[in-house]
């Protein structure tokens, strides 16, 4: 604004820009237009857990351009009848060999061994408590999942049997048995039922999908664990806009949230080498707020004040 245009003025009453009309209309409603991310996922998918850390800081430093919906797949219905042939999967212990794999190329750890002795029959159970929750506590259900998948991958637990749902969701500081039993009802299927029929819509054919859209539902698709890069670029293309990132949490305050932090997650999130982790960890959190423990020869933390401690 140039000094001409500032000036007080006896006429008008006015100290500033004197050429504006008398009366103007004004809008104080409007509102940020957000686009929408729809997470087409599943609780036993072994490459959305690989996802995590990628997808954990795509959400911190982005999450204020898109509303997050998180929707189930359906991965496994059942065993009868079920065949991955690209991934040489027939049979329940077909999954630990791919499993094992994928934990160690994303360093997310997988233990995998429950598909020799113990197998999940199905995904639906977790994912109809995932939708149970989702109705009586919107937002809730995004900490089960997260608490689903560190039990099932990292500690080997079937999440398919009602007794470890049961532990989940009272961890959550929710009743267990009754959501448990809910998510038992037919109710809960036909919700579950309205989210593959999204998923299709949205033409999901493998998990993780990510469908990034506008308000004119058009946007971008993006099918599998991709980089940090690919999920900005995709976003920026559906914005139309320069991105920009929000400042980060700090370590202090993440683990506050209650989810395990694995050292993939900490060294994606904050720039950390590998080989930097534990002394960083160390120089943000203060003694006896934190647990360090290992798993699958991979570093987590926990805070030890808000959830019920993990044994190995």
């Amino acid at each position: 604004m140039s000094n001409e245009s500032m000036m007080c003025d006896l006429e008008t009453g006015v100290c500033g820009v004197s050429d504006e009309e008398v009366m103007q209309a004004v809008n104080l409603n409007q509102v940020e237009k957000k686009v929408t991310l729809y997470y087409a996922t599943d609780p036993i998918c072994s490459h959305c857990w690989a996802l995590e850390p990628v997808l954990n800081r795509f959400m911190e430093e982005y999450g204020h351009y898109f509303n997050v919906e998180i929707k189930m797949g359906g991965l496994l219905a059942g065993w009868d009848g079920f065949s991955d042939g690209a991934n040489g999967i027939q049979k329940p212990s077909d999954v630990a060999g791919h499993w094992r794999e994928v934990g160690e190329h994303s360093r997310m750890p997988i233990d995998g061994s429950l598909w020799h002795d113990n197998p999940i029959l199905s995904s639906y159970p977790p994912s109809r408590v995932f939708k149970v929750i989702q109705g009586k506590q919107p937002g809730k259900e995004h900490e089960f999942l997260r608490r689903a998948r560190e039990s099932v991958f990292a500690f080997n637990r079937n999440i398919g049997e009602d007794d470890v749902l049961m532990d989940i969701v009272d961890e959550l500081g929710l009743n267990g048995k009754q959501i448990v039993e809910e998510a038992a009802q037919q109710s809960a299927q036909d919700s579950l039922e309205e989210d593959f029929e999204m998923v299709a819509r949205l033409g999901v054919r493998g998990f993780p999908s990510i469908v990034i859209v506008n308000e004119d539902n058009q946007g971008v698709k993006v099918v599998g664990a991709r980089s940090l890069d690919t999920y900005v670029q995709a976003l920026q293309q559906v914005t139309g806009e320069e991105l920009k990132p929000r400042g980060m949490t700090t370590l202090s305050e993440k683990i506050k949230e209650g989810q395990l932090l694995f050292s993939k997650e900490i060294e994606v999130m904050y720039n950390i080498e590998k080989s930097d982790i534990e002394s960083y960890v160390k120089s943000e959190l203060a003694e006896n707020t934190y647990r360090m423990q290992h798993v699958l020869n991979e570093m987590y933390i926990e805070h030890i004040k808000d959830r019920k401690m993990i044994e190995i």
